[in-house]
């Protein structure tokens, strides 16, 4: 799996920021994606006391929720670090993580934001536009925005607004539990978004796409102290 938009890496602030804003104007924020067989979560982890990131994908059967692969990769930090831009960080490594699948996921769940972003861009919509591929944000934590508290059982949502634009839903996905944040990536509307962010979270806070990179890239990292 390869992306289908090439730009560099490394580059200044300002550069980012301008590219973010650019790559902005090409996210699809309803419906369109096909039958979905195949899920994966993607996740990058820092290395201490060094400069390496370790990425990993995992695909999940989207019934089942079993593992079907799992690819990782190493890269080392090629963009400072800059809230907002975190996504010129993590992507590089998940680039080559993603080379290396057999299988191509139908949806990718990013451990991260969507549009939830000061610029509308957060992780999930930078990889869904460069890959062309239906991705969801799924923050454990709100970025920006503001809401109200939802209903205390599994599967209440309130919007997320800013500047009186719903940016992406607080969602519960386990009753007297925590909400997370849900945001559109790309080519899935909000409420796509939330079926399957629930749908992948049959037990715990978070989606097992989620859950289950995290794990990969922890076992990856310590092998490798």
């Amino acid at each position: 799996m390869e992306p289908i938009i090439h730009h560099p890496w490394t580059i200044s602030e300002e550069e980012a920021l301008s590219l973010q804003q650019e790559l902005a104007t090409k996210v699809v924020t309803t419906d369109q994606i096909g039958e979905i067989k195949l899920v994966a979560g993607v996740d990058v982890a820092y290395q201490k006391d060094s400069d390496k990131l370790v990425a990993a994908v995992v695909i999940l059967d989207a019934e089942t929720l079993e593992i079907v692969e799992t690819a990782t990769a190493e890269d080392i930090e090629r963009f400072p670090y800059i809230p907002g831009l975190f996504s010129f960080r993590e992507l590089p490594p998940l680039i080559k993580a993603f080379a290396k699948l057999q299988h191509t996921p139908d949806l990718v769940v990013c451990d991260g934001q969507g549009l939830a972003h000061p610029r509308r861009f957060g992780l999930a919509c930078h990889l869904g536009v460069i890959f062309d591929v239906p991705t969801v944000g799924c923050g454990k934590t709100r970025l920006l925005g503001e809401h109200q508290e939802p209903d205390t059982t599994r599967g209440a949502v309130a919007p997320l607004v800013d500047h009186n634009e719903v940016i992406g839903n607080v969602l519960k996905t386990q009753t007297n539990i925590n909400p997370i944040y849900v945001s559109i990536g790309h080519r899935v509307s909000l409420t796509t978004a939330c079926e399957w962010v629930l749908k992948l979270a049959p037990k715990y806070r978070l989606p097992e796409t989620t859950r289950q990179a995290d794990q990969v890239v922890r076992t990856t990292l310590k092998a490798k102290q």
